[in-house]
Protein backbone atom coordinates (compact mmCIF):
# COMPACT_ATOMS: atom_id res chain seq x y z
CA UNK A 1 0.00 0.00 0.00
CA UNK A 2 1.46 3.33 -0.49
CA UNK A 3 0.54 6.59 1.24
CA UNK A 4 -2.06 7.72 -1.26
CA UNK A 5 -5.64 8.18 0.39
CA UNK A 6 -7.87 5.26 0.13
CA UNK A 7 -10.69 5.38 -2.67
CA UNK A 8 -13.84 4.68 -1.54
CA UNK A 9 -17.43 3.75 -3.17
CA UNK A 10 -20.25 3.70 -0.49
CA UNK A 11 -23.03 1.77 -1.47
CA UNK A 12 -26.25 2.12 0.58
CA UNK A 13 -30.09 2.52 -0.10
CA UNK A 14 -30.34 5.43 2.46
CA UNK A 15 -29.52 8.79 1.30
CA UNK A 16 -29.08 10.29 4.83
CA UNK A 17 -26.84 7.09 5.80
CA UNK A 18 -24.64 7.66 3.24
CA UNK A 19 -24.26 11.02 3.17
CA UNK A 20 -23.29 10.86 7.35
CA UNK A 21 -20.92 7.65 6.21
CA UNK A 22 -19.13 9.81 3.51
CA UNK A 23 -19.03 12.93 6.30
CA UNK A 24 -17.39 11.17 8.61
CA UNK A 25 -15.02 8.80 6.22
CA UNK A 26 -13.40 12.72 4.56
CA UNK A 27 -12.38 14.13 7.53
CA UNK A 28 -8.79 13.29 7.56
CA UNK A 29 -5.88 12.29 4.76
CA UNK A 30 -6.84 8.19 5.05
CA UNK A 31 -9.63 7.90 3.02
CA UNK A 32 -11.81 9.88 -0.09
CA UNK A 33 -15.03 8.67 -1.13
CA UNK A 34 -14.83 8.50 -4.77
CA UNK A 35 -18.52 8.07 -5.58
CA UNK A 36 -21.75 6.48 -4.34
CA UNK A 37 -24.63 3.95 -4.97
CA UNK A 38 -28.16 3.79 -4.23
CA UNK A 39 -28.92 0.33 -5.67
CA UNK A 40 -26.83 -2.94 -6.06
CA UNK A 41 -26.67 -2.29 -9.73
CA UNK A 42 -25.27 1.18 -9.13
CA UNK A 43 -22.67 -0.20 -6.92
CA UNK A 44 -21.29 -3.11 -9.47
CA UNK A 45 -21.31 -0.32 -12.48
CA UNK A 46 -19.77 2.15 -10.40
CA UNK A 47 -16.99 -0.31 -8.81
CA UNK A 48 -16.30 -1.33 -12.41
CA UNK A 49 -15.79 2.24 -14.01
CA UNK A 50 -14.17 4.16 -10.68
CA UNK A 51 -12.48 0.74 -9.58
CA UNK A 52 -12.52 1.88 -5.82
CA UNK A 53 -9.88 0.23 -3.02
CA UNK A 54 -12.95 -1.14 -0.90
CA UNK A 55 -16.49 -0.47 -1.61
CA UNK A 56 -18.05 -0.31 1.91
CA UNK A 57 -21.53 -2.25 0.75
CA UNK A 58 -24.98 -2.22 3.18
CA UNK A 59 -26.80 -6.01 2.47
CA UNK A 60 -30.33 -4.55 2.02
CA UNK A 61 -30.43 -3.06 -1.61
CA UNK A 62 -32.44 -2.16 -4.34
CA UNK A 63 -32.47 -4.58 -7.23
CA UNK A 64 -29.70 -6.43 -6.51
CA UNK A 65 -29.06 -7.14 -2.84
CA UNK A 66 -25.40 -6.92 -0.95
CA UNK A 67 -24.22 -10.52 -1.14
CA UNK A 68 -25.16 -11.04 -4.62
CA UNK A 69 -23.48 -7.06 -5.73
CA UNK A 70 -20.58 -8.23 -3.90
CA UNK A 71 -20.02 -11.39 -5.95
CA UNK A 72 -20.35 -9.72 -9.25
CA UNK A 73 -17.73 -7.03 -7.59
CA UNK A 74 -15.27 -9.77 -6.31
CA UNK A 75 -15.82 -11.85 -9.82
CA UNK A 76 -14.62 -8.80 -12.29
CA UNK A 77 -12.16 -7.11 -10.54
CA UNK A 78 -10.87 -9.23 -7.27
CA UNK A 79 -8.56 -6.14 -6.57
CA UNK A 80 -11.66 -4.44 -5.05
CA UNK A 81 -12.13 -5.22 -1.57
CA UNK A 82 -15.51 -5.02 -0.07
CA UNK A 83 -16.55 -4.36 3.70
CA UNK A 84 -20.07 -5.13 4.46
CA UNK A 85 -21.54 -1.95 6.92
CA UNK A 86 -24.87 -3.39 7.98
CA UNK A 87 -27.70 -3.55 10.71
CA UNK A 88 -28.06 -7.15 9.65
CA UNK A 89 -26.19 -9.83 12.16
CA UNK A 90 -27.70 -13.30 11.32
CA UNK A 91 -25.59 -16.28 10.62
CA UNK A 92 -26.97 -16.55 7.19
CA UNK A 93 -26.24 -12.99 5.96
CA UNK A 94 -22.59 -13.00 7.48
CA UNK A 95 -21.66 -16.35 6.03
CA UNK A 96 -23.48 -15.25 2.76
CA UNK A 97 -21.46 -11.96 2.78
CA UNK A 98 -18.40 -14.17 3.24
CA UNK A 99 -18.79 -16.42 0.67
CA UNK A 100 -19.35 -13.80 -2.26
CA UNK A 101 -15.70 -12.54 -1.18
CA UNK A 102 -16.37 -9.95 1.18
CA UNK A 103 -13.26 -9.26 3.13
CA UNK A 104 -15.03 -7.65 6.46
CA UNK A 105 -18.00 -7.05 7.93
CA UNK A 106 -19.32 -4.41 10.50
CA UNK A 107 -22.58 -3.84 12.22
CA UNK A 108 -23.78 -0.10 11.75
CA UNK A 109 -23.83 1.61 15.04
CA UNK A 110 -19.57 1.25 15.05
CA UNK A 111 -17.61 4.03 15.55
CA UNK A 112 -15.25 6.16 13.25
CA UNK A 113 -12.22 5.07 14.27
CA UNK A 114 -13.51 0.92 14.19
CA UNK A 115 -14.42 1.87 10.79
CA UNK A 116 -11.33 2.98 9.76
CA UNK A 117 -9.75 0.27 11.08
CA UNK A 118 -11.99 -1.92 9.06
CA UNK A 119 -11.29 -0.31 5.91
CA UNK A 120 -7.37 -0.24 6.02
CA UNK A 121 -7.49 -3.49 7.06
CA UNK A 122 -9.37 -5.07 4.28
CA UNK A 123 -7.56 -3.13 1.68
CA UNK A 124 -4.56 -4.56 3.13
CA UNK A 125 -6.00 -7.93 2.49
CA UNK A 126 -7.12 -8.61 5.82
CA UNK A 127 -9.98 -10.26 6.56
CA UNK A 128 -11.83 -8.62 9.64
CA UNK A 129 -15.14 -8.77 11.82
CA UNK A 130 -17.01 -6.20 13.96
CA UNK A 131 -15.96 -7.24 17.85
CA UNK A 132 -19.57 -8.64 18.18
CA UNK A 133 -19.47 -10.77 15.17
CA UNK A 134 -15.66 -12.02 16.25
CA UNK A 135 -17.00 -14.71 18.67
CA UNK A 136 -19.26 -15.72 16.43
CA UNK A 137 -16.85 -16.73 13.14
CA UNK A 138 -14.29 -18.20 16.15
CA UNK A 139 -17.32 -20.23 17.41
CA UNK A 140 -17.82 -21.09 13.76
CA UNK A 141 -14.10 -22.49 13.19
CA UNK A 142 -14.20 -24.53 16.37
CA UNK A 143 -17.54 -26.65 15.69
CA UNK A 144 -16.19 -26.88 12.08
CA UNK A 145 -12.75 -28.51 13.57
CA UNK A 146 -14.04 -30.69 15.92
CA UNK A 147 -13.66 -28.35 19.06
CA UNK A 148 -16.60 -27.32 20.84
CA UNK A 149 -17.55 -23.63 21.46
CA UNK A 150 -17.00 -22.27 25.10
CA UNK A 151 -20.11 -22.29 27.20
CA UNK A 152 -22.59 -24.32 25.09
CA UNK A 153 -25.05 -23.56 27.97
CA UNK A 154 -25.36 -19.59 26.48
CA UNK A 155 -27.92 -18.73 23.77
CA UNK A 156 -26.64 -17.51 20.52
CA UNK A 157 -27.14 -13.60 22.00
CA UNK A 158 -26.04 -14.48 25.29
CA UNK A 159 -22.51 -15.57 23.60
CA UNK A 160 -23.22 -12.08 21.94
CA UNK A 161 -22.80 -10.09 24.91
CA UNK A 162 -20.20 -11.97 26.64
CA UNK A 163 -18.31 -11.23 24.25
CA UNK A 164 -18.41 -7.81 24.33
CA UNK A 165 -18.46 -7.49 28.70
CA UNK A 166 -15.18 -9.20 28.29
CA UNK A 167 -14.57 -6.59 26.02
CA UNK A 168 -15.14 -4.08 29.07
CA UNK A 169 -18.05 -2.45 27.53
CA UNK A 170 -20.66 -0.91 29.92
CA UNK A 171 -24.38 -2.07 29.66
CA UNK A 172 -25.30 0.93 28.01
CA UNK A 173 -22.67 0.56 25.40
CA UNK A 174 -23.79 -2.96 24.52
CA UNK A 175 -27.71 -1.58 24.03
CA UNK A 176 -26.29 0.81 21.64
CA UNK A 177 -24.67 -1.31 19.77
CA UNK A 178 -26.91 -4.39 19.85
CA UNK A 179 -29.78 -2.02 19.39
CA UNK A 180 -31.31 -3.63 22.30
CA UNK A 181 -33.36 -1.83 25.10
CA UNK A 182 -31.11 -1.42 28.83
CA UNK A 183 -33.58 -3.30 30.35
CA UNK A 184 -33.54 -6.22 27.78
CA UNK A 185 -29.38 -6.12 28.12
CA UNK A 186 -29.71 -6.16 32.00
CA UNK A 187 -32.01 -9.15 31.61
CA UNK A 188 -29.62 -10.68 29.04
CA UNK A 189 -26.65 -10.07 31.58
CA UNK A 190 -28.46 -11.69 34.50
CA UNK A 191 -29.37 -15.12 32.81
CA UNK A 192 -25.47 -15.34 31.84
CA UNK A 193 -24.45 -14.81 35.21
CA UNK A 194 -27.10 -18.00 36.35
CA UNK A 195 -26.01 -19.62 33.71
CA UNK A 196 -22.04 -19.32 34.46
CA UNK A 197 -23.06 -19.52 37.76
CA UNK A 198 -21.05 -16.35 38.63
CA UNK A 199 -22.49 -13.83 41.22
CA UNK A 200 -20.75 -10.70 39.34
CA UNK A 201 -19.42 -8.90 35.88
CA UNK A 202 -15.73 -9.42 37.15
CA UNK A 203 -16.42 -13.42 37.67
CA UNK A 204 -18.00 -13.59 34.10
CA UNK A 205 -15.36 -11.59 32.51
CA UNK A 206 -12.68 -13.43 33.86
CA UNK A 207 -14.35 -16.61 32.55
CA UNK A 208 -15.01 -15.28 29.24
CA UNK A 209 -11.20 -14.09 28.94
CA UNK A 210 -9.92 -17.65 30.17
CA UNK A 211 -12.12 -19.12 27.26
CA UNK A 212 -10.38 -17.00 24.87
CA UNK A 213 -13.10 -14.45 24.94
CA UNK A 214 -12.74 -10.81 24.53
CA UNK A 215 -8.92 -10.43 24.59
CA UNK A 216 -8.75 -8.31 21.13
CA UNK A 217 -11.11 -5.85 19.54
CA UNK A 218 -11.77 -7.92 16.48
CA UNK A 219 -11.10 -11.00 15.02
CA UNK A 220 -8.24 -10.74 12.05
CA UNK A 221 -7.06 -13.73 9.43
CA UNK A 222 -4.41 -12.60 7.19
CA UNK A 223 -5.27 -13.82 3.59
CA UNK A 224 -3.24 -13.47 0.43
CA UNK A 225 -4.47 -11.42 -2.53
Amino acid sequence: MTDEPLRLLIADDHVEFRQGLEALLQTGSATTIVGTASTGNDAIRKAAQLQPDVVVMDLHMPDIDGVEATRQIVSTSPHIRVLVFTMFDDDDSVFSAMQAGARGYLLKGAGREEILRAITAVARGEAIFGPSLAHRIAGFFSVASGRPAPFPQLSERERELLQLLAEGQSNTDIAQRLYLSPKTVRNHVSNIFTKLEVASRAEAIILAREAGIGRQQSTRWTGST
